[in-house]
């Protein structure tokens, strides 16, 4: 499909980045769910197992939570860039799972500093980018566009919408922090570090974790679902507690 030209003229200031305008970029969308060559194309390029998550957000992840489609992303560890609403604007943030690296046209400390409560999930397709180091060249972006994964998902976990826990480790379960979690390398201070270290120690359900000093429901939430995207969670569905926890 050849994009209307009028549709992506730059709408930001020379000098920064040339991002898109939303409203044309759903104009697009629209175009493409209405060829039969358009949008189920480019979802069917994702690998089945991610394609099957993103279906189950909606139709092709635009329905979803900024955290569930990252989430998505790094378990099935792949390329993907997510088109993200912003304001009037839309980031293509590409996600370089395996390589714990992403490209984001916008500076970090802007998007989760100003816009983190803003984002909402427009599009999700196969990255076209290629992570650093790659033979491909031309398709490796520059080098001050890229930042390290983790401390994003840190971020959209602990302070993002999303006040769940994410379907992967909801339900009856108690949680522990895995032994090669590299607890001091976390941003965090006060109850939310005395709750990891001493989630280091024991396991907890998420309503034992909640009622710990300077804990609550919604801030224990969000930091098991943090912990998860480090890699850095266990969950346990076996243990006494947490078939307790599921009678009751």
């Amino acid at each position: 499909m050849v994009m209307n030209s009028e549709l992506f003229q730059p709408t930001i200031p020379i000098g920064e980045p040339e991002l898109m305008r939303a409203s044309a970029y759903q104009r697009y969308l629209d175009e493409l769910h209405a060829d039969p060559g358009g949008i189920s194309t480019r979802i069917s390029q994702l690998s089945p197992s991610l394609r099957a998550d993103l279906l189950r957000f909606g139709h092709d992840g635009g329905a979803s939570e900024v955290v569930e489609v990252m989430a998505a992303c790094v378990r099935h560890a792949k390329r993907v860039t997510i088109h993200l609403q912003c304001g009037d604007r839309v980031v293509p943030l590409t996600v370089f799972a395996q390589e714990r690296l992403v490209h984001c046209p916008v500076p970090m400390d802007e998007l989760i500093g100003k816009h983190l409560l803003d984002l909402r999930v427009m599009h999700v397709e196969p990255a076209l980018l290629r992570p650093p180091g790659d033979e491909q060249a031309a398709l490796v972006g520059a080098e001050h566009l890229h930042h390290a994964l983790a401390p994003l998902l840190w971020e959209m976990a602990m302070r993002g919408l999303r006040r769940e826990l994410l379907p992967e480790i909801a339900g009856p379960a108690v949680y522990r922090v895995a032994p090669s979690l590299d607890t001091s390398a976390l941003p965090a201070i006060g109850a939310v570090m005395a709750a990891i270290q001493r989630l280091a120690r024991q396991s907890a359900s998420l309503r034992e974790l909640a009622d710990w000093p300077g804990m609550d429901r919604e801030r224990a939430t969000r930091l098991l679902n943090a912990l998860y995207l480090q890699s850095g969670l266990i969950v346990s569905r076996s243990h006494p507690d947490a078939v307790r926890d599921g009678w009751f």
